[in-house]
């Protein structure tokens, strides 16, 4: 009775990150440390806010872009390579089929299967090319077909995440005259950002949260802080 309890209280987590969420990880990474250094370096070269924030929307407008296309081209590129293989193992199990019965052999043996099983396996995919092929493109390639919409929401998704983690460093110089004083601000919020997004990274991906908060935090610090330095030392 009571290892039947333990047994339905048990609950295995396995998490595998979907697209969505890797595409907002790279966006926001980026949106986050890219803006930051670049308005920490400037903090020490200016004297006013408005240069500040002219340059840093441009970035962020040209960071999006160029993050959301190269998004979008690597979704294409899957895309193709996937479709590429299909019709390739499309034509070896007709044209080359003791080949390709021969490589499921191997994988089944691999997996422990002993002959007759491999063999009883083997039959019944023979007679449905479909579903050989299906088995060849998963346990052979490992590839998955992607969703005809991935490379077009992969750039929108990619390209907003990365905005939205722009305008957090960039704020306090939208609001503030003394450069200083936003870099001040703008430097604990981007902080304090990082650290949540880290934190929320680590959870989504399997990483230990604390590890993945603290190595986000100290990355994006020491990419503003050389940027700062940099500036500050040729100015």
């Amino acid at each position: 009775m009571e290892q039947s309890a333990q047994q339905t209280a048990h609950v295995e987590e396995h998490f595998t990150a979907p697209d969505v969420i890797r595409d907002i990880v790279i966006g926001m990474a980026d949106g986050l440390t890219v803006p930051f250094a670049l308005a920490a370096g400037l903090s020490g070269a200016v004297s006013v806010t408005t240069l500040i924030v002219t340059a840093g929307v441009a970035e962020i407008a040209a960071g999006a872009i160029a993050m959301g296309l190269g998004g979008y081209l690597a979704a294409r590129t899957d895309r193709e390579h996937y479709f590429a293989e299909l019709e390739r193992e499309r034509t070896e199990v007709v044209e080359l089929p003791d080949r390709e019965k021969q490589e499921v052999r191997d994988i089944l043996t691999q997996w422990g299967l002993n002959e007759q099983e491999a063999e009883s396996v083997i039959r019944a995919l023979s007679r449905d090319p479909r579903r050989w092929v299906d088995f060849m493109m998963k346990f052979e390639l490992g590839l998955e077909e992607p969703e005809p919409k991935r490379a077009r929401n992969s750039s929108l998704t990619i390209g907003l995440s990365y905005i939205a983690g722009g305008i957090i460093p960039l704020a306090p110089y939208m609001l503030m005259s003394n450069p200083v004083t936003a870099l001040i601000i703008s430097v604990v919020v981007t902080l304090i950002a990082l650290f949540i997004f880290g934190f929320v990274k680590g959870k989504f991906t399997g990483v230990k949260p604390w590890k993945s908060a603290w190595q986000t935090t100290v990355v994006g610090g020491l990419a503003a802080g050389v940027a700062f330095l940099v500036a500050k030392f040729i100015a």
